[in-house]
């Protein structure tokens, strides 16, 4: 091979492993507003016995929906009135806010992975004159990344993994401090709450890259 042709193998190696490193571990990013998950029991209690979630519109992750049905969040502080619900209905009730939602209510939401609510802020929900409490249940969900084990073993990752994601906006960010969630009934997207989102530049389309310490 001549000296020429050698130089443009070259090129064209250097060229692809440079787009793929642009490239490589890219995810969605989805910016998630508040919102609230409900128990069946839950469901009744606010909208009236055998009541079922109402779905609305399709969610990135399978399964999961935007209910035509609302809610008012009450804290010691403030309330939020016409506050997401999405379904399906789940074991236990929870309502996912910001950092800056919870000043707002007056009540000290830990942060948590979605389901983790023990030890969490109690929170009241109210629908027209129908109100109940939680006893727990309202916290500031963790930055996380789904994806499938398919996912998973393209980008080298394992489920609970604790990685970082640059967010490649007009702002960019490096996330900290982020769970990789792995399970094959997930689609690839990152979810942050709308205090990251507005640190970060957010906007529809946006994608992070995820970032691993090497030997991690």
């Amino acid at each position: 091979m001549d000296e020429v042709r050698i130089k443009e193998v070259v090129k064209r190696v250097v060229e692809e492993i440079s787009k793929r490193e642009k490239n490589w571990r890219t995810v969605p990013i989805e910016a998630s507003a508040r919102h609230v998950h409900l128990s069946q029991a839950d469901v009744e209690q606010l909208f009236g016995e055998g009541h079922k979630l109402t779905p609305v519109r399709d969610l990135s992750q399978p399964g999961q929906f935007l209910s035509k049905e609302r809610v008012t969040l009450i804290g010691p502080k403030g309330l939020f009135k016409n506050v997401a619900i999405l379904g399906p209905e789940r074991n236990e009730t929870q309502a996912e806010i910001s950092r800056t939602d919870a000043f707002g209510l007056g009540i000290d939401a830990p942060v948590r992975e979605s389901g983790k609510i023990e030890k969490s802020a109690p929170i009241y929900l109210s629908v027209g004159k129908k109100m109940i409490r939680a006893d727990k249940g309202a916290i500031i969900a963790k930055r996380h990344v789904h994806m499938t084990s398919e996912n998973a073993l393209a980008y080298g990752l394992k489920d609970k993994q604790i990685v970082a994601v640059k967010v490649l906006s007009d702002r960019p960010v490096i996330f900290e401090d982020v769970v990789v969630r792995v399970n094959d009934q997930f689609s690839l997207h990152m979810h942050i709450d709308l205090d990251e989102a507005n640190a970060c530049g957010f906007y529809e389309g946006v994608i992070g890259q995820i970032l691993v310490e090497e030997g991690a």
